[in-house]
């Protein structure tokens, strides 16, 4: 790896280990065994920094989402499947989670890169599973809009303690996502 792959590393641990606060360029680079000032030679500021470990998450989310449902025999297992993955990615990796789908105030081509694939992932799901009958016809980018709001949601409330099977909603996030893509299907 290159200084700029490590200083990503370093700062998605500090990321990990105490949120947006803990990550400062002067901490990643003395982290990173690096000089003070070696971080501003690859971002500009934090924001771009965490820019770039956003994305980078991101995409290694999205490529292991895509490795899964390439396993998966039917259109309506591979959503699940990739719903599933986003939820146990969202409980795993809280921090990284929030930045993701945070408000940005920088650009950052390669976060928005790392997002439109994201997204073409999920369509591409939605758009098989329509195909296949197991949705109901429309518009596939919001239909994904509404399976991905619902395991957000979802992963959000267990994250926080207000949803679990033996608890507060009587279900696990994967189990609500499971309940819409039946009663969507039944509406196909």
């Amino acid at each position: 790896m290159g200084t700029r792959d490590d200083l990503i590393e370093v700062a998605t641990g500090l990321l990990d280990r105490g949120g947006v606060a803990a990550v400062t360029l002067r901490e990643v680079g003395r982290l990173a065994g690096v000089s003070h000032n070696a971080p501003y030679k690859h971002f500009a500021d934090k924001q771009a920094l965490l820019a770039a470990v956003a994305a980078r998450d991101l995409a290694r989310h999205g490529a292991a989402i895509e490795q899964a449902v390439r396993r998966k025999r039917s259109a309506r297992a591979a959503l699940s499947e990739a719903m599933g993955r986003y939820i146990a990615w969202a409980l795993e990796y809280p921090e990284r989670f929030r930045l993701v789908f945070g408000r940005w105030t920088v650009e950052s081509p390669e976060l928005t890169a790392a997002a439109e694939s994201a997204q073409a992932g999920l369509i591409g799901l939605v758009e098989a599973a329509q195909a296949d009958g197991v949705l109901p016809a429309g518009d596939p980018v919001r239909l994904a809009s509404l399976v991905r709001a619902v395991a957000h949601g979802a992963a959000d409330l267990a994250a926080t303690g207000h949803l679990s099977e033996t608890g507060k909603g009587h279900a696990s996030p994967q189990q609500l996502v499971d309940d819409l893509l039946v009663y969507l299907q039944a509406a196909s």
